[in-house]
């Protein structure tokens, strides 16, 4: 199975960009979350990644 990094499609909060980041690396999408708050170029980042980041299949 190829495992690449992709927007989430269960956990989402705007895009899905936190759950797919957390899914990759198997840590909590909180972690990742509390991450995009205190890092400096949060909103940069999160738009490019939005924008770059493909959707994951829906799940059943």
């Amino acid at each position: 199975m190829n495992k690449g990094l992709k927007k989430s499609s269960k956990d989402k909060s705007l895009y899905g960009v936190c759950g797919g980041i957390a899914e990759y690396f198997g840590i909590s999408s909180f972690l990742v979350r509390l991450f995009f708050i205190f890092l400096p170029a949060n909103l940069l980042i999160y738009i490019i990644l939005a924008n770059t980041l493909s959707d994951s299949p829906p799940s059943l």
